[in-house]
């Protein structure tokens, strides 16, 4: 047994033995402690694999958002641009429109008129200080435009040229008392004359004076223009509202109201032309 223990065989085995057993215990250690600290490590690190995963996708959803709002912003840019070039077609369509319905209405004048030579003008600026509607158009000179050319419109007489530039004038009403104009009664032919006051100005009415006491003038009746001076005959000038007696003198006097609306006037015809063309009538 002595030598049996001593001998080369049983060391051999020992030592067999022995590299089994250091093998089981190293594998035991390593299952025993490093398995718990890959759990810890595994624990500590989720929470930060987690936090990156949401800062990926929401870098992710930034990106993806920043480009739809860009795309967006670019399709709205793009849809205003086109409305706004609409809008500009629809001016462009609605002023054709008011310049043939302008035209057009003057086209029975014209044709009853054939002398007549018209000049269109756009009321450019309305005078602050003129109490009786004064304006400037931008028609002059150049246009043809003179000195106490008549204005009108397809209703009637609105007043005539008293200042001109090369392309601009400046129109007084028939409002104004500096303005004084042939006139009479279309229907009963009563004739007089028509200039403005300050009293009926802000009223937007004119007079019709020096009628006889035994004229038939009566409230209704359309008075027209005579064809005396610097405007042509029968452009209508208002109707009849009022008859009184003038305290001045032995005739009497009517209010007119002229059809001509100076508040919405924004286009108006110069006639540079007509038969019978004379000088500057001035009132008082």
């Amino acid at each position: 047994m002595r030598f049996f223990l001593r001998s080369k065989q049983f060391k051999k085995g020992l030592a067999t033995v022995a590299i089994i057993l250091a093998l089981s215990i190293t594998a035991w250690l390593v299952g025993g402690f490093m398995s718990p600290q890959a759990g810890i490590l595994g624990a500590i690190a989720a929470p930060f694999q987690k936090f990156g995963s949401w800062i990926a996708g929401g870098v992710e959803d930034m990106s993806e958002n920043f480009f739809s709002a860009a795309q967006l912003n670019a399709e709205k840019k793009a849809l205003e641009d086109e409305i706004t070039a609409l809008r500009e077609q629809l001016v462009d369509y609605e002023e054709a429109i008011n310049q043939n319905k302008f035209y057009e209405d003057y086209l029975e004048i014209k044709e009853a008129n054939e002398d007549f030579k018209f000049c269109p003008a756009l009321i450019t600026a309305t005078d602050p200080d003129d109490d009786f509607g004064g304006f400037t158009v931008d028609a002059g000179t150049l246009s043809g435009v003179k000195l106490y050319d008549p204005v009108i419109t397809d209703k009637g007489l609105v007043g005539y040229v008293t200042e001109v530039g090369a392309t601009t004038s400046k129109v007084t009403t028939i409002l104004s008392p500096s303005l004084t104009c042939g006139a009479y009664d279309s229907r009963t032919s009563d004739s007089g004359a028509v200039s403005g006051s300050y009293e009926l100005a802000v009223k937007g009415q004119t007079r019709f004076y020096n009628l006889p006491r035994t004229c038939s003038v009566a409230i209704g009746d359309l008075v027209v223009t005579s064809g005396s001076g610097i405007f042509p005959d029968k452009i209508i000038i208002g109707s009849v509202s009022n008859i009184s007696s003038d305290p001045l003198s032995s005739s009497l006097y009517a209010t007119v109201t002229p059809t001509v609306d100076f508040g919405s006037l924004k286009m108006v015809m110069i006639i540079t032309e007509f038969a019978g063309q004379g000088n500057a009538l001035t009132g008082e």
